[in-house]
């Protein structure tokens, strides 16, 4: 959904936030929390939105956006108090005052929300979720088509990092370290496959392949290796950064090496609905040159990830 096959880009700098918490997309099967964003009640009402008129009649007749989403992933959407706060749901705040409609956000699995999307259960998938080649095409992570894919609507930058136990008590370094050790990642997400990949590297080099765990929900890899069932966890880097600030108080992870490939976070948008994806990305752009974008980025410590101007399907 993070997140989530190539990664997610640099960020130079450190990303401070709030807690982690669990919930994300089960195939379809959308559960946990719900949030809306944006709106007449927020600002901007109806068609005296500045981009109202942008919008397929559908969502201007309905005033809503449903939004699929992970809310296990603080800073960019958790749980805080039984609402869905962070990165994602401050953009579409911003996104909503443009366009003159709500963004309801829905809480469920990562690995489903573009199922959930395909379904039409979901309008929008806004998760942290990496725009890569693969999941434009609808292709799984043997290259087999599984859909019609998605556009995306790039909106934020991110690279992959490896965490580990609060002192690092297996002195790893860097991600090439993990050959032959076991690794937790989260099901279905761009990390993981940076671990498939790093492990294919460790045998073409003669070494013992990285055993990787994947799990349903980031909170479950992060305890696996919190209880030292994993030696490390890859995560991507402003979630990594404030799982090592926040979890126990600062004292139950850290973060090693520097980040891995990186590339943009993108808002999945069915291929189909091609007037909803230019409207995203024209509310997009009036947020960035109006400064509300920067304000959303910068309330979480996340202005490091931020992009210049909105792009469809950047990912590679």
């Amino acid at each position: 959904m993070a997140a989530r096959i190539p990664i997610r880009q640099s960020i130079a700098a450190a990303v401070a936030a709030t807690t982690a918490t669990l919930l994300l997309g089960a195939c379809g099967d959308q559960t946990g929390a719900s949030q809306s964003s944006g709106g007449s009640q927020a600002g901007g009402a109806g068609s005296e939105a500045p981009l109202f008129a942008k919008l397929p009649k559908k969502y201007q007749d309905a005033g809503v956006i449903k939004v699929g989403t992970d809310a296990a992933y603080a800073p960019m959407e958790f749980i805080e108090n039984g609402k869905i706060v962070g990165v994602d749901p401050d953009i579409a705040d911003a996104l909503g005052k443009q366009l003159g409609v709500k963004f309801v956000f829905t809480s469920g699995t990562f690995d489903s929300l573009i199922t959930s999307l395909n379904s039409g259960r979901q309008d929008i998938v806004m998760s942290s979720m990496s725009d890569t080649k693969a999941r434009q095409e609808g292709l799984d992570g043997k290259g087999q088509k599984t859909g019609n894919g998605v556009d995306f609507v790039d909106y934020f930058v991110a690279g992959s990092v490896v965490y580990v136990q609060k002192g690092n008590p297996r002195r790893i370094t860097s991600i090439a370290d993990l050959c032959g050790q076991t690794a937790a990642v989260q099901r279905g997400t761009t990390f993981e496959t940076v671990v498939k990949t790093q492990s294919k590297d460790c045998e073409a080099d003669g070494k013992p392949a990285i055993k990787i765990e994947s799990f349903p929900t980031d909170a479950e890899a992060q305890t696996r290796v919190k209880a030292g069932g994993a030696v490390a966890g890859v995560n991507d880097y402003p979630v990594a950064l404030d799982l090592a600030r926040k979890a126990d108080g600062g004292k139950a992870f850290e973060v090693v090496g520097g980040q891995i490939e990186a590339g943009p976070f993108g808002i999945a948008v069915d291929k189909k609905n091609t007037q909803l994806r230019d409207a995203l990305k024209e509310a997009l752009d009036a947020i960035i040159n109006d400064g509300s974008y920067k304000k959303a980025l910068d309330k979480w410590g996340a202005g490091s990830g931020a992009v210049t101007s909105a792009e469809i399907n950047g990912g590679s």
